[in-house]
């Protein structure tokens, strides 16, 4: 697998990782892979099938008949289960917390880590996840681990739900973020940790501006001319 024009971005729930990856991206000409919307879509076909207290090898066996395709861009990920596009569908609060019980799931991952390498294979590829430089693109060029304390993340979700017409209390949005950590931390497939030769971005006191133009001088520097020109297409 060639994954040595790709960039990683991962980091903790709230740290800004989906927003700066779509800069990035779009900075660079690249396209942008939003590696959650893929369990995202995986929870919502778990959802409307009522498939919540499935079994392990039930919720593989769902994940390998689903016809999952993603369209690239350097701005979004567009997500389509069965040619129904659902990207609008995939950031309620239940969608988020029921993927990431699926991400815990081994057999769930192995599902979904095909898709993500063959979008990978193309090049030019910024992709945002939990383990994006650590499982699916080890041998990546570039990585950055994007953090901030949890009293930022919070207060960042907590007014991008707002945005969206959802009010939940700052109190509620931490918690939900402190147990999401410890669940992305702690699962045996694939936790969330930060790669030996990441760059570590710490968002806590940058200003979404600073932060890129950090990533941007970094991955200028790694790739030289060769971020001119995005990768565009169609999924796996």
């Amino acid at each position: 697998m060639d994954s040595t024009c790709v960039i990683t971005i991962d980091g903790p729930a709230g740290a800004g990782t989906s927003t700066l990856a779509r800069a990035l991206a779009a900075s660079l000409g690249w396209s942008f892979l939003d590696t959650g919307a893929l369990y995202r879509a995986l929870a919502l076909a778990v959802s409307e099938r009522g498939l919540e207290g499935a079994s392990p090898g039930e919720l593989a066996a769902l994940a390998l008949r689903l016809e999952i395709s993603v369209s690239l861009g350097p701005d979004v990920s567009r997500v389509a289960l069965g040619g129904r596009d659902v990207t609008a569908l995939l950031r309620s609060p239940e969608i988020s917390s029921l993927a990431s019980a699926l991400a815990a799931v081994p057999e769930a991952r192995e599902s979904l880590r095909a898709i993500q390498r063959r979008l990978g294979e193309r090049g030019r590829l910024v992709a945002e996840g939990r383990d994006q430089g650590t499982a699916i693109f080890p041998e990546a060029r570039l990585k950055f681990f994007l953090t901030a304390s949890p009293e930022a993340r919070a207060a960042r979700r907590a007014k991008e739900l707002r945005e969206r017409g959802v009010d939940s209390p700052f109190g509620t949005v931490l918690a939900e973020m402190l147990a999401r950590d410890r669940n992305d931390m702690t699962r045996k497939a694939d936790p969330l940790r930060e790669a030996l030769d990441a760059v570590r971005v710490d968002s806590t006191s940058l200003t979404l501006e600073e932060a890129l133009a950090l990533m941007t001088a970094r991955a200028r520097e790694v790739f030289g001319v060769m971020v001119a020109g995005a990768a565009q297409g169609a999924g796996p």
